[in-house]
């Protein structure tokens, strides 16, 4: 079903930028200020420049933040601190990382996968996306004709065919070799051999693939896509605009980890608060848990990883006291949400806290940025309530490889927020020019 090509990917010039790891950067959606900052010092030569120039007050319809990203692309392409692979490859990315001690490595091929639209079902999504990412993102696209970052997709490998052939690959051109920074190295790997290639082309061949990360990107080449074939006289199924950056990933890879969205609540009227507890106990059991008990995180881990229920954790409603909600009845909470969706999506946690607590219970708009922030880390959910930085807070579990490929697969979409994949593929390790 999906079709995955080989491509002349653009990289840095190690003779010329030294460490490449000290030029990378995340991608742009969480690049925070300071982050930004820092990236800017790191290197004269980050990627940063192009994938998230600075915007400034004074910028224009000719002069503005992708502008200065496309000028920048183009000189340091004609200096050769970027380079075009001469031969076209599929790519091999193992990004080593740590999580909680650990050190994982996460294997994964960086293709150019042939755009589809939504309803033919081969490519499929599984989040919604927001109108201000993907204009910024078709800008940067417009303005450059280059994937700066992947869209992230993951894939079925029952048979274990494609992890064989990965599996023999490590014999194959070494491209790149990073040192560690923040936490993360990287080696990449050139395949172009073309019995090679051809044997992980066909591996794709009866394989739907499923956007793990980076929806807002594939809309916004879906949208260039149709931009450019529509002026386009000579319209070639091979033009590279046909065409998008995807990394691939084994959704049933160990070392393929998926965090919780944890909901951080603050600006909520005290008369809500009030009754909170009252209201919540019309539709869940609640059992507290003192956050001083040395195994706390232990019992809840336990409690939740329970399948048979629907469980979330409030932090917030009485001092010093986590309290464990267990729905009572799920076709009450059902009718909450919108009829359209499946079953799935209604069981999922984030959808229980989304439709039931925030916008039932608290009569809030669940996607409301103002009164919501978000947070991976339940350290640093402890730490806000604590702190006084927001007034409750809801602890999610994360949310499963399956449950993605299940909403996925019946057309549905999960609620905003719902899944956050870590560490995030970096930006600037290939470029796919679409020349």
């Amino acid at each position: 079903m999906a079709e995955i090509h080989p491509f002349r990917g653009v990289h840095y010039n190690k003779a010329a930028v030294g460490d490449v790891s000290s030029v990378i950067c995340p991608p742009y959606d969480i690049i925070s200020p300071q982050m930004d900052e820092e990236l800017h010092w790191r290197s004269s030569y980050n990627f940063i420049r192009i994938e998230y120039n600075h915007q400034t007050p004074r910028d224009t319809e000719t002069n503005n933040r992708y502008t200065r990203s496309a000028s920048t692309f183009k000189q340091w392409l004609g200096q050769e601190i970027l380079v075009t692979d001469e031969i076209p490859a599929i790519y091999i990315h193992d990004q080593f990382f740590h999580y909680e001690g650990t050190e994982y490595k996460r294997r994964s091929l960086i293709v150019r996968g042939r755009l589809e639209e939504w309803e033919k079902n081969i490519i499929r999504p599984h989040e919604n996306t927001f109108q201000g990412p993907k204009k910024d993102r078709i800008n940067l696209l417009r303005a450059l004709n280059a994937n700066t970052s992947s869209v992230m997709s993951m894939y079925e490998d029952k048979d274990r065919l494609i992890a064989s052939l990965l599996k023999n690959q490590d014999c194959g051109k070494l491209l790149m070799s990073t040192d560690e920074i923040d936490g993360e190295r990287h080696d990449v790997w050139a395949i172009t051999e073309p019995e090679a290639v051809k044997d992980i082309r066909d591996s794709f061949t009866d394989k739907p693939l499923y956007i793990a990360d980076g929806h807002h990107r594939y809309e916004s080449a879906l949208t260039y896509k149709r931009e450019r074939a529509a002026c386009d006289k000579k319209t070639s199924t091979d033009a590279g605009y046909n065409f998008v950056m995807m990394t691939l990933l084994d959704m049933d890879d160990p070392n393929l980890i998926i965090f919780p969205t944890h909901r951080l609540l603050h600006g909520l009227e005290s008369s809500k608060l009030l009754t909170l507890e009252q209201k919540l106990k019309l539709y869940f059991d609640i059992q507290e848990l003192s956050l001083g008990l040395p195994d706390v995180w232990q019992q809840i881990d336990g409690l939740m990883a329970d399948a048979s229920n629907i469980r979330i954790v409030l932090f917030g409603l009485n001092e010093g006291k986590l309290s464990i909600l267990t729905l009572k009845d799920f076709a009450v909470a059902s009718r909450m949400m919108p009829a359209s969706h499946s079953d799935v999506y209604k069981r999922m946690d984030v959808s229980i806290v989304d439709h039931v607590i925030l916008e039932e219970i608290l009569e809030m708009k669940s996607d409301d940025e103002n009164r919501i922030s978000y947070t991976h880390n339940r350290r640093e959910v402890v730490n806000s309530v604590v702190n006084g930085e927001c007034q409750l807070a809801l602890i999610i579990s994360p949310v499963k490889s399956q449950t993605i490929k299940d909403i996925a697969d019946i057309g549905d979409r999960m609620p905003r927020k719902s899944t956050y994949f870590y560490p995030k593929l970096p930006s600037g390790l290939v470029v796919n020019h679409l020349v």
